[in-house]
């Protein structure tokens, strides 16, 4: 298991000591990282108006990064050296009722000053449990995996660019037993207003919510129609003025626009990747840096061709949309198939977006799952959302801390 860094320790990581010369480098970094982190703290904690609050805060947030394995109240506790303050770190969490939207969108405001996003990506997460008493707990087919599953789904809105990406909004699904069992409700601790949504409506909430109440700047979304999100989620990011890139399957079904390729024959209907392969002759060749940490440079060939939604699906949708195909090298096929109704958008500048894709599904997997993401266990669907909204910070924290505040 790896170490996680802590702030404190930026400066010796660089290695300060050993060679002199680096000394103003270092130190002009540790102190980036001071302001940036001093900064989020003040910003997250803003809206918590009494002072044990914000200690139980601060205290939390760092337990989330210290702590070594699964990030319970008691490890958190243990690692900070604070055992007595279990039940009070607990009750923060869980029994307390400050409102964790303001945090939220504090974080998203931090990020948009440090590293302003180019997309939004809403990721889906898949959260095992054993069981039965974690709030939203349910058993259901992961449209990943193929596997019947016992857990938790929830989606996260990621601010994403190829410098940092951090989840800065949570909907956890909560299925319908749920919902319409008072008893149950009311020991989850449900919001009398939430009321019952579908998995889809759930998903697109995580980023509307955000794109509407926050303020926050105009970015396209990015989202995989293979899953539990449909063609309803895109009409919605339509009529909210956000523009769509959404991964979809080489099976389906779009309707030929493309007077260049089909002069005469006033559309055609035919899947993804027979209409790509109508424009196959056009692809060009992209290099680009693989956002896996890797550092090294892949080769893709791209090619779009326009297209509309076939009848029946386009109510409300009256864009023109494009289809974009990525090939690998030696490859006939596309390893990818994506719509958009970015149409004036440069095919190599929608493979760059598409990346950022990459880039969050890494940083779960090496950051965010290591700041406690997976890792609440409790009744309290308010409790769920306080966590998510620390472990989201401790998240980026972290981010900085190994980066040297970049």
């Amino acid at each position: 298991m790896s170490t996680v860094v802590h702030p404190r320790s930026v400066l010796s990581q660089h290695g300060i000591r050993r060679d002199s010369r680096r000394v103003p480098e270092a130190q002009r970094r540790g102190e980036e990282l001071r302001r940036n982190r001093e900064e989020l703290l003040e910003r997250l904690f803003s809206s918590l108006t009494r002072r044990d609050q914000r200690v139980r805060g601060e205290h939390y947030l760092r337990g989330l990064m210290l702590a070594e394995g699964r990030k319970s109240v008691r490890n958190i506790a243990l690692s900070l050296g604070l055992p007595d303050e279990e039940q009070r770190l607990h009750h923060f969490i869980c029994g307390s009722t400050w409102d964790w939207a303001p945090m939220r969108a504090a974080h998203a405001g931090f990020l948009d000053r440090l590293r302003p996003p180019e997309a939004w990506v809403l990721h889906p997460v898949t959260i095992p449990k054993d069981g039965e008493h974690t709030v939203g707990v349910d058993r259901f087919l992961d449209p990943r995996t193929g596997r019947i599953v016992r857990g938790q789904r929830a989606f996260g809105a990621w601010y994403a660019s190829t410098a940092l990406s951090a989840p800065v909004n949570w909907k956890l699904f909560m299925p319908r037993h749920w919902m319409e069992d008072e008893a149950v409700r009311k020991r989850a601790e449900i919001p009398p207003a939430l009321a019952y949504g579908s998995v889809e409506q759930c998903a697109a909430d995580a980023v509307l919510e955000a794109a509407r109440d926050w303020g926050t700047p105009r970015r396209p979304v990015l989202m995989d129609l293979r899953g539990e999100v449909n063609r309803q989620s895109v009409r919605r990011f339509v009529t909210a003025g956000l523009p769509v890139l959404a991964r979809t399957t080489a099976a389906g079904r779009f309707v030929v626009d493309d007077p260049a390729l089909l002069p005469r024959s006033g559309g055609l209907t035919m899947s993804a990747a027979s209409a790509l392969d109508l424009g196959k002759s056009a692809r060009r060749r992209v290099d680009w840096a693989d956002p896996g940490g890797s550092g090294g440079v892949r080769t893709s060939w791209v090619a779009t061709i326009r297209v509309r939604l076939p009848e029946e699906e386009r109510v409300g949708q009256d864009r023109p949309l494009v289809l974009f195909g990525e090939w690998r090298p030696r490859q006939d096929t596309p390893a990818q198939v994506w719509v958009t109704d970015l149409a004036g958008t440069a095919p190599e500048d929608l493979l760059k977006l598409t990346k950022l894709t990459r880039k969050v599904a890494l940083d779960l997997r090496i950051g965010a799952d290591r700041t406690g993401t997976r890792d609440f266990v409790g009744r309290s669907f308010c409790g769920w959302h306080r966590h998510m909204t620390l472990a989201s910070a401790a998240h980026t924290m972290r981010v900085l801390a190994l980066h040297g505040g970049r």
